[in-house]
């Protein structure tokens, strides 16, 4: 079974579309800028949808950062410099794009994992973070440490308890603070997030009590049936179900609110795509040839193309939706 041809499944999301009287997903002028600055990271989750590990070297230089900096400029309806990886503070452009988006005037985002921050070499990094008012959203699929040590490895609950604590301190997540943080949650099986609003009470009360954790907000993100967690599902003999689950729950409020009608994914290698999930698919943007940042002068460029879509869209409009910033609609299917 090919469970990461888009070709093969192609016409899924957009019978999808169609059912629900739906045209075709068209890009607005990008006002997210995305990096995937590199594929290095100190864990390798289950569900880590782009393969990230201890052990990939893949990263972006100077050369192709300074380029994606360039078209940050010129392309003035930015307001957003979204960093991930792997672990974005692990590769050695990231501090360069923080300082250069800062002298754009973008707002700051790092996809932390929080182990990152006790990794050789990073001793300042949450300084670093906090002196440069990064907001950080922060890997955390639960509030136990058996679920997610689980999911992400031995210890890895108790390390990423003491970086929220030590985040804290800095005042990150505190009441009247300009240093943003939210917790990302994600199922730890093949089922989609529950409510949005329930699950970030929950947390906020049980991080509380526990360990005097504050944050601003939680974000539910559904697992995305590509690389490692769709290998993890065919090997268990899930992976259509799961997919089946996905189509079945589509909710078309969530369409308007899709993050790649206003998002562009930069991949390490400055290749150009329309979210990280098509660029881990190695689905070109707008459905056509490579675009890259050496062939665009603006990311505005990009504005009315058509956004290449597959089944793992799925992902993104199932129940109450998911994106890069959580939910996307308040309840689940709409009648």
């Amino acid at each position: 079974m090919r469970i990461e041809s888009p070709e093969l499944s192609r016409t899924a999301f957009e019978e999808s579309l169609e059912r629900h009287g739906l045209g075709a997903l068209r890009r607005s002028v990008p006002t997210t800028l995305q990096i995937n600055v590199g594929l290095r990271c100190d864990l390798a989750c289950h569900h880590c949808h782009v393969e990230a590990g201890p052990n990939r070297t893949e990263t972006m230089d100077l050369r192709t950062a300074d380029r994606v900096l360039t078209l940050a400029e010129a392309s003035p309806d930015l307001t957003t410099l979204d960093l991930t990886g792997g672990a974005p503070e692990l590769q050695p452009q990231f501090r360069h794009l923080v300082r250069g988006g800062r002298a754009l005037g973008l707002k700051i985002i790092d996809r932390c994992n929080l182990t990152s921050l006790f990794q050789p070499g990073q001793q300042d990094t949450a300084e670093f973070l906090a002196a440069n008012e990064v907001r950080i959203v922060a890997s955390l699929p639960c509030t136990t440490p058996q679920t997610v040590d689980s999911q992400r490895g031995r210890r890895v609950f108790e390390r990423s308890i003491d970086a929220l604590q030590m985040l804290g301190r800095l005042g990150y997540g505190q009441r009247g603070s300009a240093l943003g943080l939210d917790l990302v949650y994600n199922p730890a099986a093949d089922s989609l997030p529950g409510p949005q609003p329930v699950l970030e009470d929950r947390y906020r009360r049980e991080l509380r009590e526990e360990f005097g954790i504050e944050f601003d907000r939680l974000l539910t993100i559904t697992n995305m049936p590509i690389k490692r967690f769709a290998h993890t599902l065919a090997r268990d003999g899930k992976f259509e179900s799961y997919l089946s689950l996905l189509v079945e729950h589509f909710n078309p409020a969530t369409v308007a609110e899709l993050m790649c009608r206003t998002l562009v994914s930069v991949s390490y290698d400055g290749r150009v795509f329309d979210c990280d999930f098509n660029q881990m698919l190695d689905l070109p943007i707008g459905g056509g040839g490579a675009t890259t940042v050496w062939t665009l002068e603006s990311f505005a460029e990009i504005a009315g193309r058509t956004i290449s879509t597959a089944s793992h869209c799925h992902g993104c409009t199932a129940g109450a939706g998911s994106s890069c910033g959580g939910a996307l609609a308040v309840q689940g299917v709409q009648p």
